[in-house]
């Protein structure tokens, strides 16, 4: 799958309700490619390093992929393309990139004062993550 029709999949996924989770599972299996993984991180606010520790690998690894064209393995392929829904999610919420970064940066005392960010490197915390916006969505704040 070419970084547009996973990009294509990812919006129709989001706009019908879980309508073509099939073409993410699809992709995660298969694993992205470092090209695919630049597109859908582009604009993120995330250093080599931090991309590291969200996905445990070291960045040395990630380097290695870019520079051998390789494709990232399923469970961080599923990584990417949760955060990459979840930005998508947090920009709906907030409005724009920079404002759902700052929100990502700063601690949240819905979280017990911890910065979302930090949540990223697991599914568990996502899903917090993805809780937490729907509550704001939604105007449950407490």
């Amino acid at each position: 799958m070419c970084a547009d029709e996973l990009n294509e999949a990812m919006v129709r996924y989001e706009s019908l309700g879980n309508g073509n989770i099939v073409y993410l599972i699809q992709s995660s299996r298969e694993g992205l490619s470092f090209s695919q993984f630049q597109q859908l991180s582009q604009n993120m606010p995330f250093s080599l390093k931090e991309w590291s520790e969200i996905l445990h690998i070291s960045e040395r690894t990630i380097q290695r992929y870019k520079k051998e064209s390789l494709v990232f393995e399923p469970l961080q392929s599923e990584r990417i393309l949760e955060i990459a829904l979840l930005k998508r999610k947090g920009i709906d919420v907030f409005g724009t990139e920079d404002n759902f970064y700052t929100w990502l940066k700063s601690a949240n005392p819905a979280l017990g004062g911890i910065k979302p960010r930090e949540l990223l490197d697991n599914y568990f915390g996502i899903s917090l993550i993805k809780d937490e916006l729907y509550r704001i969505e939604h105007g449950v704040l407490a």
